[in-house]
């Protein structure tokens, strides 16, 4: 909550509180007057805290400090804000190894679990460009393998040489489902390999 949301002082109107005071300490329900009364006593202000209980919750306080303190923890929150949405970028090319690309699959999938976009983003080179169809079918399996965990919010383009996709996170819910899914098929898989049996696979 910004600093100008808080009313502090006389702006303060109710006829009782809840009073914290200059220690910290609970001082139970008094009378408004009597509180800021006693915060100007001790150099402070009242400043309520938590508007809408019953009676609001006022603290003495130092406002400049408070004020200090609030703009610092709202920076840091609209921060982690801003890295939680931001957007990640997974690289592949057209004739990457199977092996590769599931290490590419592993990042996008804790890119998007952290609740990130993910552009995806396939380069070409030299004679790579007279089969664009090679990208497209890169960024398809990307795309198909990535299901469970997110959307396609803008369809494969090539560019020059850099073909881009963007995906999107599912929501926290479903994202959760999915890895539930996988871990129980990772399950499955190793118990039938401990009993030398087929390994299930997720289609099975």
């Amino acid at each position: 909550m910004a600093t100008q949301n808080f009313r502090r002082n006389r702006r303060i109107r109710v006829p009782e509180v809840r009073l914290i005071d200059e220690n910290g300490d609970q001082a139970g329900v008094v009378a408004t007057k009597d509180a800021l009364q006693r915060a100007q006593t001790a150099g402070l202000d009242l400043v309520e805290v938590a508007p809408t209980a019953r009676p609001p919750v006022c603290k003495i306080l130092d406002w400049g400090k408070f004020n200090y303190e609030q703009s610092k923890k709202n920076k840091r929150d609209k921060g982690s804000a801003k890295s939680k949405s931001g957007m990640k970028e997974l690289r592949v090319r057209p004739a990457i190894s199977t092996h590769d690309l599931s290490y590419r699959l592993e990042d996008g999938r804790k890119f998007l679990d952290e609740g990130h976009k993910v552009l995806v983003v396939c380069l070409f080179k030299g004679r790579q460009m007279a089969h664009p169809e090679h990208g497209y079918t890169v960024m398809k399996q990307v795309a198909e393998d990535l299901k469970d965990m997110s959307k396609v919010e803008m369809q494969a383009r090539l560019q020059g040489r850099r073909m881009t996709m963007l995906l999107s996170p599912l929501p926290v819910a479903q994202r959760k489902a999915a890895a539930k899914e996988r871990d129980r098929i990772a399950r499955e898989a190793e118990i039938a390999r401990e009993r030398g049996e087929d390994v299930p696979t997720p289609d099975a």
